[in-house]
């Protein structure tokens, strides 16, 4: 049984430990997309840190329907916002490149400027930028490594996606919000509809081990496999030369 007030506060504990550690008295700075992931990473920071010292950044690549979910969140928290529209970039780095990007090209572009864009306001704020992935996704690879995938501390890293909705219930959070249909925003599909299973039976499966189809598991076992580079350091060669002595 989770127990999500328990996970809550030990995550918000958490927060506050790392932020000791690796910046004390620094800001958390986060992307907001009005999904259950960015509020409920923004309303742990706010429990753990005070809403002082969240900032959350809007970034729109042009037109955004969903943007007032977003405009919605950093009202509810209270905290400081900026919104960037990173429309501009998108296109700058697409034109610059000399031949015709891939569709996979095209679609982590976006993030991957979203990621460059809260490292600067981060930079510029005394922040640390938090990592708003969940386990359900990092499972499959469903994010973009060096985009959404980056970040300097992940509190729901470890969670599933039920397991998030619920934190966000006892955070407290408006059910539009915590119960919204996830989706990259790009393709106009929600992201089951992408990935071709529900995130319940995904869920289901990393934590009991139980799934009742055998295509469906092969899938989500190939993709785990595919993807563990994702959640691993840089393999680095290391030629074994001595250190010099001192």
């Amino acid at each position: 049984m989770f127990d999500a007030l328990s996970v809550k506060d030990a995550c918000v504990q958490w927060i506050r430990d790392f932020f000791e550690a690796n910046g004390k008295g620094c800001n958390a700075v986060l992307g907001i997309s009005g999904g259950k992931d960015s509020s409920a990473c923004a309303a742990l920071c706010v429990e753990a840190l005070g809403r002082d010292r969240v900032i959350g950044v809007l970034m729109p690549n042009g037109e955004q329907s969903d943007i007032d979910d977003a405009y919605s969140l950093v009202k509810h928290l209270g905290i400081k916002h900026y919104v960037i529209n990173i429309k501009d970039a998108v296109d700058g780095v697409t034109n610059a490149i000399p031949f015709e990007l891939s569709r996979q090209s095209v679609i982590n572009l976006p993030p991957r400027i979203r990621m460059s864009t809260l490292y600067a306001v981060s930079q510029s704020n005394n922040g640390r930028v938090v990592n708003t992935c969940n386990l359900s996704e990092d499972w499959i690879g469903y994010s973009t490594r060096y985009g959404d995938a980056a970040g300097d501390f992940s509190p729901l890293g470890g969670l599933t996606v039920q397991e998030v909705k619920e934190i966000g219930r006892v955070l407290g959070l408006p059910s539009g919000l915590v119960d919204k249909a996830p989706s990259d925003g790009l393709c106009g599909k929600t992201d089951e509809d992408n990935i071709g299973f529900t995130y319940a039976v995904l869920d289901r499966y990393i934590r009991t081990g139980e799934i009742d189809d055998c295509e469906t598991k092969e899938k989500i076992d190939r993709l785990h496999r595919a993807n563990l580079f994702k959640l691993q350091p840089i393999p680095a060669f290391r030629p074994g030369i001595p250190e010099k002595a001192v």
